[in-house]
């Protein structure tokens, strides 16, 4: 035989050298989760090893990965306050707003990203104002601009609405340009699907629905085509990033968007996705960091720029990434 592929993965030097996906600390975005209260560091039941945490406990997190080259964070809010408008949501000393501005004080480098939803500022759990039993979408769209400008005003370096409402990307990106963040970037959930794989974040964030579910506003399953026009759209609106969402699942739509985005694309490898493999992992079912290794590869072979996952910090303590 002339032509032999495995003089090519002789030994691990060879196989690093022609390795064709390569995965940096700066691909990785860690989500946090942050709630009201003052020493709180909350494990959640459904996600092993993430927590809820107080703004105090949050700077204390931040500073045990600060040195190991994780350089960008994902914000989720928990109020105290949930109401029919989502008033918390774009409030100036909102839970969000004031972990912001104590991160940006105590962190300075580090890149802050807030997501942009009302779910978890609704008292009834949707993303969007209810009317007629249904989610207004029209209506919703100030709000969500209001809060993307809030979380500007208070130092985000990029706002990332979730809410999948039309229209939301051109909405935020007036109101933050009116209003002197035009620099400020968005990254939208733009391929955003009405997924099974978020059960541990409802959990988490305390965001499901108390009635009915969001398949009215998030992205059918069993669409593809569909979530290519979500991307165009979003990037005809202004988005400097577009994200698909879960992302094991739906690898096929990851590489998809790559092809046809002339911006970056992000996936996000979600709650469900991390507990599946905590828990087969604790079952000793599997080798944990084998996995995560193999499962942040995939996202980066299909062709993501950014991976937004829990794995983030855990990954880059045990030097998984390649």
């Amino acid at each position: 035989m002339i032509k032999r592929p495995r003089r090519l993965r002789k030994n691990e030097t060879i196989r690093n050298m022609v390795a064709e996906t390569v995965i940096s600390s700066a691909s990785l975005v860690y989500p946090l989760f942050v709630m009201e209260g003052s020493g709180i560091k909350e494990e959640i039941p459904s996600m092993p090893g993430q927590y809820r945490f107080s703004i105090d406990e949050l700077l204390k997190e931040v500073e045990s990965f600060a040195s190991i080259g994780l350089k960008s964070v994902l914000l989720f809010g928990i109020p105290d306050l949930k109401d029919e408008m989502a008033s918390s949501a774009y409030d100036d000393d909102g839970i969000i707003q004031r972990a912001v501005r104590a991160l940006k004080a105590r962190f300075p480098e580090l890149y802050v990203i807030t997501d942009v939803c009302l779910c978890e500022y609704m008292s009834h759990g949707h993303c969007g104002v209810v009317k007629d039993g249904d989610v207004d979408n029209d209506t919703t769209l100030e709000l969500l601009a209001k809060t993307a400008l809030s979380h500007a005003v208070a130092g985000a370096d990029m706002v990332a609405p979730s809410d999948m409402m039309d229209g939301r990307v051109a909405a935020i990106r007036e109101k933050l340009d009116e209003n002197g963040f035009k620099n400020t970037p968005i990254m939208s959930y733009s391929a955003k699907f009405a997924s099974a794989y978020y059960g541990p974040f409802r959990d988490a964030a305390d965001s499901a629905p108390h009635f009915g579910n969001r398949k009215g506003y998030q992205m059918d399953v069993r669409n593809s085509r569909e979530a290519l026009r979500e991307v165009e759209l979003d990037i005809e609106e202004g988005a400097d990033i577009v994200m698909v969402k879960p992302g094991l699942a739906f690898l096929d739509v990851v590489r998809q968007t790559v092809e046809v985005s002339d911006v970056p694309v992000a996936v996000y490898n979600v709650s469900g996705e991390y507990a599946m493999v905590k828990a087969a992992a604790q079952a000793g079912w599997i080798d944990e960091d084998a996995v995560i290794r193999e499962n942040l590869v995939a996202f980066k072979r299909a062709g993501a720029d950014i991976i937004i996952t829990y794995h983030a910090k855990e990954a880059l303590e045990k030097g998984l990434l390649n």
